[in-house]
């Protein structure tokens, strides 16, 4: 992809999942990349699986998105390694879903560690850096757009963020473009916690009928379309939210039309 290779970036969460495999895509592509998480066990094994593969162009601070000096540290430490910084990938997001039962704590914590932790890094961006053009990709989900049982905390985060690109996008312009992606059902940890037995066999329906290409998503595929958002190639792409979701948001109630009684009338 154009203008990626020898550039710099920050990904919040990229120990695992999604932001995992957006380091390795953002390596691939010739990006110097510093990476946090929460867990130093988790980013360290990481960071050695990088290294073996990329060199020492890639680094690892153990930090939780939710401590309120992070995103200073954060965009500090990326200055004292690589001098600049060209792109920032928002992706750490607390999995807290709570509905009638979530306390203020829970919601204090959902906000700032989610769409307040997003602002803040962009804030933080957009202050230290000297560098006039730049990139950030939030990481946002179908679950900000839809309406799904017991989960007022993590659909109200994650639906905080379309807007919260949209003002950056118009704040920032022209010079940093600001936007997000909404995956869908992507095959993680987090995700394998939901099913039955933790086994993507044990959930058939959230590929075979919540996604019109039929198939579970995969990190590396949410990490191609951030990579593409950074690069030039999305030269004229601001302030949008991409559903990179394989068109479960495009499907109604009647699903794939498999059980409904009028999807396939002539």
């Amino acid at each position: 992809m154009k203008g990626l290779n020898g550039k710099a970036a920050i990904v919040t969460g990229g120990s695992r999942g999604i932001g995992k495999a957006t380091v390795e895509r953002l390596l691939e592509e010739g990006v110097n990349v510093l990476f946090c998480g929460r867990s130093e066990k988790t980013g360290l094994e990481a960071l050695a699986g990088f290294r073996e593969k990329y060199g020492d162009r890639v680094f690892f601070v153990a930090r939780d998105m939710g401590d309120k000096d992070t995103p200073e540290l954060l965009v500090s430490k990326a200055r004292e390694l690589f001098g600049e910084i060209d792109f920032l990938v928002n992706n750490a997001f607390p999995f807290t879903a709570k509905a009638l039962d979530a306390t203020y704590d829970d919601w204090v914590h959902a906000f700032m560690a989610g769409p307040g932790a997003y602002a803040r890094m962009i804030a933080e961006f957009v202050k230290q850096r000297q560098r006039k053009k730049g990139a950030i990709v939030c990481i946002s989900s179908i679950s900000g757009h839809i309406a799904q049982p017991l989960r007022w905390t993590y659909n109200a985060a994650k639906g905080a963020v379309k807007q919260l690109i949209r003002c950056a996008a118009m704040d920032l312009a022209p010079d940093i473009r600001v936007n997000c992606v909404s995956p869908a059902w992507v095959w993680t940890d987090e995700v394998a916690k939901a099913t039955p037995d933790g086994t993507r066999e044990s959930a058939p329906q959230a590929w075979s009928e919540y996604h019109l290409l039929q198939q579970l998503q995969e990190p590396r595929q949410i990490a191609a379309t951030i990579a593409f958002l950074l690069s030039d190639d999305a030269a004229v792409i601001t302030g949008h939210d991409l559903y990179a979701d394989s068109g479960y948001l495009a499907m109604g109630p009647e699903g794939l039309g498999k059980t409904a009684n009028f999807a396939g009338s002539e």
